[in-house]
Order: structure tokens, then C-alpha cells, then sequence
């Protein structure tokens, strides 16, 4: 049996080795299919990860590879890479356009809700002013509004866990309808 697996995992990083020596455009490929190749994702429930922050992407796609972070299918596509990899297409992505509102500006009375429900749980301290992100925190802008809703929900859960806490405390005193106006607001900025 042991001898018949040997072929196997020769075989396995064989193409391993392949695959991280082919062009970083080629390897992003399956990731664009997905996030947008122009950086907006276009895939329901796939957030959008052009212009997000380098060091957010390294974390994130770590955490893939390491299995601390869930979600089919990233675990797999995340578990070969290596650490310059991770960088590498973390660089790649934060250099795509960042993604572009939708949904045309928020109403007046969204608008209003969502703006003290950002000051009320300080999302810009964190986040940034214009909450295009800093350093190792995402940029949120722009994002998908049902990305948005369904992170929310799950750090509130806590079926989403942070690298910090700090989101899952925010979003724990969240109200379903809060959660949906702020991703609402969020999305159109």
C-alpha cells in the first residue's frame, strides 16, 4: 500500500512544483474566475478583493491555508501555497482597481441610519475614515452588500472568527436590520 501512494504523492508534488513556478498571472487566474478579474466580483456570497489591503489578503489566505479560517473552496485553493505565494498574490490582488459602488447611493433615511450606526460602533477608527481599510484591516468600501451582510452575521455569531476579536464584539450587540443597513450603506459608498 505505501509503495502505490509514493507514485501518488511524487505525483502530487510534481505538480505542486509545476504549479508555483508558472506565471503569477496564470496561478491567479482561478481566484480571478471568482473575485473579478477587474477586481469586482460579479459571484454572489465572493467578495471583491481589488485594492484590499496587502497585508489583510496575507492573513487571510494564511489563515485558508492553515485551516483557521473555513470556507470551501478557499481552504483547498489556499492549502499548496507557500509564503511568498501568499504574499505574492496578496501584492497582485491590493493592485486591482478597488471595486466599484453599487447600487446607486444609499437613500437619504439608509443613509442617516447606517452613518450613526457607523459612528456608534466606530467602524471608521478601525477601518479608516472613507473605511478603505489600513494595514492589516479591510477595506470595506464598495464591497458586496451581500458579502457584507453575511460577514456581519457570522462574526456576530461567531461563526466567523477575527485574528482580533474586535469584530466579533462589535457585531455581537448587531440587530438584523442594523446589519442589513449597514451593509446596504457600505456597498453604495
Amino acid at each position: 500500500m505505501i509503495r502505490s501512494l509514493t507514485p501518488a504523492l511524487a505525483l502530487a508534488t510534481l505538480l505542486l512544483g509545476a504549479a508555483s513556478s508558472a506565471p503569477l498571472g496564470e496561478r491567479l487566474a482561478p481566484c480571478l474566475a471568482c473575485h473579478g478579474a477587474q477586481g469586482t466580483s460579479e459571484t454572489e456570497g465572493v467578495p471583491s478583493l481589488g485594492g484590499q489591503q496587502a497585508d489583510y489578503v496575507v492573513t487571510q489566505l494564511f489563515q485558508f491555508r492553515e485551516r483557521q479560517r473555513e470556507a470551501a473552496p478557499m481552504n483547498e485553493m489556499a492549502a499548496g501555497l507557500s509564503d511568498d505565494d501568499l504574499r505574492a498574490f496578496a501584492d497582485a490582488l491590493a493592485a486591482l482597481p478597488a471595486p466599484v459602488a453599487a447600487g446607486g447611493p444609499p437613500d437619504p433615511a439608509l443613509a442617516a441610519r447606517a452613518q450613526a450606526l457607523v459612528s456608534k460602533h466606530q467602524c471608521n477608527s478601525c477601518h479608516g475614515a472613507d473605511l478603505a481599510g489600513r494595514d492589516a484591516l479591510p477595506r470595506i468600501r464598495g464591497q458586496r452588500e451581500d458579502y457584507l451582510k453575511a460577514a456581519l452575521a457570522a462574526y456576530r455569531s461567531n461563526a466567523r472568527p477575527g485574528y482580533d476579536p474586535a469584530m466579533n464584539e462589535v457585531a455581537q450587540t448587531l440587530k438584523d436590520d442594523e446589519i442589513a443597513d449597514l451593509a446596504a450603506y457600505i456597498a453604495r459608498l
